[in-house]
């Protein structure tokens, strides 16, 4: 059995209780949480403090780490791999690198094993765009994301003082896809891909404009983008803005010949993102524990992981039921 500490206890938590319960070579430890144990209502989990980790680290194989990319991870997931194998899903694609670096040193220092920027972009649409661009170097690949709601974004937006709650979706154009996959060369500016919406409930008094400049100016999440902003009452967002639907497409057109096209589609159509990012979290904490019992100590990436790694099964049933 694989040992798993749920570290935070959000949208992104709660959906990696529920993926563990489908996965019977995995057991869960327990919720960590920087609130009141008593206050967190789980599924079933108990609840720890963050103090309690370190005296349950010989009881854990892993820490799944679901706190957000804009403050949690940078500091959190450098800091916990000094004494645990983890897991995250930090997202901040610009940052990667700077984050593996760090994660990377103390992992190496200590023995550990860590896997970052797990999800599904960063993460399953990564493998596609690798996949795509090697099988067909010739030709370009595109990525849209969404309709749908952005944790990262929408947790980021939570994050401006003043702001209450607030959610963001990321809605592709349609029209630019369309055009691709039938073969037009464009060039595209992020602006054109994308756009993205925002639901914000504020603090009474404060001034709502100033808190549009602040979304719409955010380097690395909005300033790149043409970006709406609605300001709304929690009521009414509760209402129509909670559910978390999303997904997206890695699209790559490319040629075997000079007339011959060929396209690679990936889609996702999710009713839940955190679910299923959680999910994924989960089957790539499987390789990590694997990782880690091998002693491949360091940092890594979906990139780096083989497939075989994600599965409960032998390596003699991944061939006979799936090659």
């Amino acid at each position: 059995m694989i040992r798993v500490a749920i570290v935070g206890y959000g949208n992104l938590g709660r959906g990696v209780e529920r993926s563990l319960k489908q996965n019977p070579d995995m057991e869960l430890v327990g919720v960590f949480t920087r609130r009141l144990p008593e206050t967190v209502v789980t599924e079933g989990a108990s609840t720890y403090t963050m103090e309690a980790l370190i005296a349950k680290k010989n009881e854990i194989d892993i820490c799944i780490l679901c706190g957000g990319s804009a403050t949690d991870l940078p500091t959190q997931t450098p800091e916990l791999t000094q004494l645990f194998n983890t897991i995250d899903s930090f997202d901040t694609h610009a940052k990667i690198p700077e984050h593996f670096a760090k994660v990377d040193i103390v992992a190496k220092e200590n023995q550990k094993t860590s896997i970052i920027s797990t999800g599904w972009d960063p993460g399953l649409f990564s493998l596609n765009r690798l996949y795509a661009q090697s099988i067909l170097p010739v030709g370009e690949t595109t990525t849209f994301w969404g309709k749908g709601v952005s944790q990262g974004h929408s947790d980021a937006l939570r994050r401006l003082e003043g702001v209450v709650d607030a959610t963001q979706y990321t809605i592709p154009n349609t029209e630019i896809i369309e055009k691709l996959k039938s073969g037009e060369k464009l060039i595209l500016s992020t602006r054109d891909k994308h756009f993205r919406e925002c639901f914000v409930v504020i603090e009474s008094g404060v001034d709502s404009e100033k808190i549009r400049q602040e979304i719409i100016s955010m380097p690395n999440y909005f300033a790149d983008y043409d970006t709406e902003v609605h300001f709304i009452s929690q009521d009414e967002l509760n209402l129509k803005h909670k559910d978390m639907p999303h997904g997206g497409t890695v699209l790559h057109t490319g040629k075997t010949h000079e007339d011959t096209k060929q396209v690679i589609e990936y889609t996702l159509h999710l009713d839940s993102n955190p679910e299923f990012t959680a999910s994924v979290l989960v089957a790539y904490a499987r390789a990590c524990v694997r990782l880690s019992n091998e002693q491949q100590f360091g940092a890594y990436t979906v990139l780096d992981i083989a497939p075989k790694y994600l599965s409960p099964q032998t390596d003699a049933q991944l061939r006979k039921e799936l090659l």
